[in-house]
């Protein structure tokens, strides 16, 4: 008999997931490919011995990495909600880890109580490749990146806009409108970091729009075309997406979060390349 076959404690429990989306077809079930959501939803089904759904904050696209998803699932079980991430990493893959669970109350979602949904986008640009940096970032050194530049085509976005240009064919959402509430670009050399806030985003949009914003800061694309082209709607002007493994959903935010900011806020790593001092070394 399974750990908690025996109890009838109807519970709602709340997940903190990281991921690397290398090997994955995106965060959603999907009928023929792998996902994160039908590993998790597989690891507490064998726990519990019944089928069970998780409900994620988001969804991500194949290759995309998460640093703090969050999704919550009903569950009959005498396992405390804060347990369960422990007994959940015993049997998932190691490259899907749950930072912790928690308790929440019935009408809690992590899709619908969410407020916002923060992702970042890493940019390799040194012209030796790295391995190390490979799984995480986009290498891209064809050309200097200005991240003062692509901080000012950023700050156009700010606010709620229509943003079909940077939006996928195939979404089933009912309008392309979106608050973006914050957004950001630094360097950290030799990575640029891109930051992008808002209360939802489009289909395929943060890769969308990183394509177009690294032809701004190499100087491709003047930041007038640039926003000229997302106000006024032409979609066959953005040329093309940015690779998925460049991607990470940062954070997601509540305005009732049972957990403390350690576990969720800023949990994805920057790398930092050393700055080498020439010396002698004697034998």
């Amino acid at each position: 008999m399974s750990e908690c076959q025996n109890s009838q404690l109807s519970q709602r429990v709340a997940l903190v997931i990281q991921y690397l989306g290398t090997h994955f077809h995106g965060w959603q079930r999907q009928p023929h490919h792998i996902s994160i959501q039908e590993e998790i939803e597989k690891a507490i089904s064998t726990i519990v011995g019944e089928s069970v759904t998780l409900h994620g904050a988001g969804r991500t696209d194949s290759g995309v990495h998460a640093a703090a998803m969050v999704a919550h699932f009903n569950v009959n079980s005498r396992i405390p909600g804060h347990r369960w991430a422990n007994v959940l990493n015993s049997y998932l893959p190691q490259d899907i880890l749950v930072r912790a669970s928690a308790n929440v109350d019935q009408d809690w979602h992590a899709r619908f109580s969410a407020t916002y949904r923060r992702y970042r986008y890493t940019l390799y640009t040194q012209a030796r490749p790295n391995l190390f940096a490979r799984p995480l970032s986009w290498h891209y050194y064809h050309y200097p990146l200005d991240e003062n530049l692509i901080q000012a085509a950023l700050d156009t976005l700010v606010g709620y806009h229509d943003l079909g240009a940077f939006q996928r064919a195939g979404s089933k959402r009912a309008h392309s409108w979106v608050n973006v509430q914050a957004v950001q670009c630094y360097r950290n050399d030799p990575f640029v970091h891109i930051e992008i806030q808002a209360d939802g985003f489009l289909y395929g949009m943060v890769r969308l729009l990183v394509g177009m914003l690294v032809e701004v800061g190499s100087g491709e694309r003047s930041l007038a075309n640039f926003t000229d082209i997302w106000k006024n709607q032409r979609r066959q002007e953005v040329r093309y997406a940015a690779p998925a493994q460049g991607l990470c959903l940062l954070r997601v935010g509540y305005e009732n979060f049972p957990f403390p900011p350690e576990i969720w806020f800023d949990t994805q790593p920057k790398f930092l390349l050393p700055t080498y001092i020439s010396e002698e070394i004697t034998v």
